[in-house]
């Protein structure tokens, strides 16, 4: 719960990140790996958020795909701009 007047700098929303598992000389795929599945958290002025957890849980994938390194399979990462505009990480800046 955000304290009264908190000014809200980030939001993602469900993200998730699967890579696929291709195999065969046709490089069919055969399954998928889920990186990350239904990340939700926010960040609001003055917090410092740290992503912590065991060696491959998706902490990389995560900042990756936040930074716009990577795309996400699925989610909403939401940027809340000082003038007062929200930007959607994923659909504002790559379409």
């Amino acid at each position: 719960m955000s304290p009264p007047g908190a000014v809200r700098l980030l939001d993602v929303q469900g993200l998730r990140k699967h890579f696929p598992i291709r195999k065969g000389f046709l490089r069919r795929q055969v399954g998928v790996v889920r990186a990350v599945d239904d990340v939700s958290f926010h960040v609001e002025k003055g917090e410092t958020l740290s992503l912590v957890g065991e060696s491959g849980c998706g902490k990389t994938t995560t900042s990756r795909c936040i930074l716009r390194a990577l795309t996400p399979t699925e989610g909403r990462i939401l940027f809340h701009a000082a003038s007062g505009q929200v930007l959607d990480v994923v659909y504002d800046f790559f379409w």
